[in-house]
């Protein structure tokens, strides 16, 4: 029998009271609590520790996002508004509280890992968060949770050289912009071609400007790519650059759209291939970062398959070998 590191998940029922109007909207409560059904009754169950989150504060979220963009967020919230700059981004009054909640949760996971009390650490949290840029609300996300997360590890604990691995079926354009001038992060994403996805950017030709020139590496992939080319571009790209930057943590944009019978994307990857990711992650955090490794929950829309994906992805990430 496999046996597994300890995962510590970070959430909280109170993500569910995100409400997005109905069954019509892609990012439903039902995502997180099939992936936590999934986690308890399969084989991870036993090393699981779950861990509430923390709020992350208004400071913590102004490192990303400006002032007048909360007070925004915060009025349509509270004016009982359905949505937030565009009707793809569905709020309710408590949607609010919950992305203080939903971005507070990799604060919490990294204190967990300087404290020594966690290796691996999973927030499984919505809304989402890799669209969100600094001053405006995208593809279901509001605060970018990814970026709060590494500007709270670079300030608390003066990391200089975080990863961030996004592996979301979508670009994660809120996280390049964020960090498009800067040298202490490196952006890397695998995600279907901006020709015929969502947002429309990440394409190969970006790669940081200014300070942050080559620490950005995207990697688009064509429709109907599937775990050969998954796995051909870790290889030949991804984990190159990933020496060269040597990180000393890692933060994981964990997206699960890019699963064959998830139509939010044109990509075709199986439910086997999140563990050779988890794998491959679980190698450069032995190689880098003495397993310092974040991962935050991204998207991923038919939930049967994204509870599969998720447990597959942690099985390889905690596998003992």
């Amino acid at each position: 029998m496999p046996s597994f590191k300890t995962i510590h998940i970070v959430t909280s029922p109170d993500y569910l009271l995100h409400d997005t109007g109905g069954r019509d909207h892609p990012e439903q409560p039902e995502r997180l609590k099939a992936i936590l059904d999934k986690l308890d009754q399969g084989p991870l169950a036993s090393g699981l520790v779950k861990v509430p989150p923390v709020p992350a504060s208004r400071e913590a979220v102004l490192e990303v996002h400006d002032d007048d963009y909360l007070l925004r967020f915060e009025d349509a919230c509270l004016s009982g508004r359905e949505y937030f700059g565009h009707t793809d981004n569905r709020i309710c009054y408590d949607t609010w509280r919950v992305a203080f909640l939903s971005a507070g949760a990799g604060i919490t996971g990294i204190d967990l890992i300087e404290a020594d009390k966690a290796e691996l650490v999973f927030c499984a949290i919505r809304p989402p968060g890799h669209h969100a840029e600094a001053g405006l609300p995208l593809g279901f996300c509001f605060f970018n949770n990814v970026a709060v997360a590494v500007r709270y590890w670079q300030k608390k604990y003066n990391r200089k050289r975080i990863l961030i691995f996004d592996f979301d079926a979508h670009h994660g354009n809120g996280i390049q912009e964020i960090f498009d001038e800067d040298a202490t992060a490196m952006y890397v994403s695998m995600h279907e071609h901006p020709t015929f996805s969502f947002p429309g950017t990440g394409w190969d030709y970006e790669n940081g400007t200014g300070a942050g020139q080559g620490f950005t590496l995207n990697v688009p992939l064509p429709p109907g790519a599937g775990d050969d080319l998954v796995m051909q571009a870790l290889e030949e790209k991804i984990t190159p650059a990933v020496k060269e930057f040597n990180p000393e943590c890692i933060v994981i944009a964990a997206g699960f759209d890019a699963h064959a019978v998830d139509d939010m994307s044109g990509l075709d990857w199986s439910t086997l291939v999140y563990g050779r990711l988890g794998t491959t992650i679980a190698n450069w955090a032995d190689q880098f970062t003495r397993a310092r490794v974040l991962s935050i929950l991204e998207g991923g829309y038919v939930p049967e398959a994204l509870a599969a994906s998720v447990e597959t992805y942690l099985g390889g990430l905690s596998l003992v070998v």
